[in-house]
């Protein structure tokens, strides 16, 4: 991997790890288009840890909220007194599928899963869950239901999100794509499911990246150039992912999720249809 290759991976992490487009899907397509070498899942992993700062600083005054109610609420011996500090344990709660899941298939997902074949599809059936998600969606705000915010969520109704969220370890899911599916069927809005997703991403995202990074430390940091290139992809992924969560945010305000729809179906399609004319292996 030369410079220029990490600056264009950073850039694909960052605007693709919030999008419901799936960040590891065009890691592993954009590399194979130019017959680049796939950058493997430990390195996709690590310069996630990227657009976890672009979360940190994005979301900077929820997460001290919420870190700040949850400290208070042990110190007083009363964690759920405040819905800020319901929202950190069930974070947590949310987690722990994707924790699971990702150490059983730890071997599946960074080797067999990462098959084009496997990212075609999941590209194509996810986005027919995400259309269903949406249908639903425009049915109760027909009926005149109420949709939820992450203070209406019931516990259960908080773990099939992070379900929801482990779905997101076959790649070309998208997690942001996963669990903004989770929050719709849930009956969330889609600006709040989208706003829960990143904030549900902290802890698996950090975990994922550390992990890796210590596991596969002899590989990616065998030469100078290995470890520059590392940091320049994650801190543009840093970068770009600030923008795209703002952009994402504001669009979701006002338009459905449709356009990323027909985009993963179109993109799932001309994949296959590159793999069965042999143009990608």
């Amino acid at each position: 991997m030369d410079l220029l290759q990490a600056i264009i991976l950073g850039i694909i992490q960052g605007l693709t790890e919030f999008l419901p487009i799936s960040s590891t899907a065009h890691l592993r397509i954009v590399p194979a288009l130019f017959g680049w070498d796939d950058p493997g899942a430990a390195f996709t992993a690590v310069i996630q840890i990227g657009t976890l700062v672009a979360v940190l600083i994005y979301f900077a005054r929820d997460i001290q909220k919420i870190t700040g109610a949850m400290l208070k609420g042990i110190a007083s011996g009363k964690p759920f007194q405040s819905h800020d500090a319901w929202l950190g344990w069930m974070i947590g709660l949310g987690t722990i599928p994707i924790v699971v899941c990702g150490l059983l298939f730890k071997d599946a997902i960074e080797t067999t899963l990462r098959s084009l074949y496997v990212i075609s599809a999941s590209m194509i059936l996810l986005a027919l869950v995400l259309m269903i998600a949406e249908i639903l969606n425009k049915r109760r705000i027909r009926r005149g239901v109420t949709l939820k915010t992450s203070a209406n969520l019931k516990w259960w109704e908080i773990f099939v999100v992070g379900i929801a969220q482990a779905v997101a370890l076959i790649p070309g899911s998208s997690r942001s794509g996963t669990t903004i599916t989770g929050g719709l069927l849930m009956g969330m809005s889609r600006e709040e499911a989208a706003r829960f997703s990143f904030l549900l991403s902290l802890p698996s995202v950090f975990a994922a990246g550390i992990f890796e990074m210590i596991k596969e430390r002899e590989e990616l940091l065998s030469s100078d150039a290995g470890l520059s290139n590392l940091i320049v992809a994650t801190v543009v992924s840093a970068i770009v992912g600030y923008a795209s969560i703002a952009f994402l945010l504001g669009y979701l305000k006002r338009h459905s999720t449709y356009l990323f729809i027909v985009y993963r179906i179109v993109v799932g399609v001309l994949l296959l249809g590159l793999l069965g004319a042999g143009v990608l292996k």
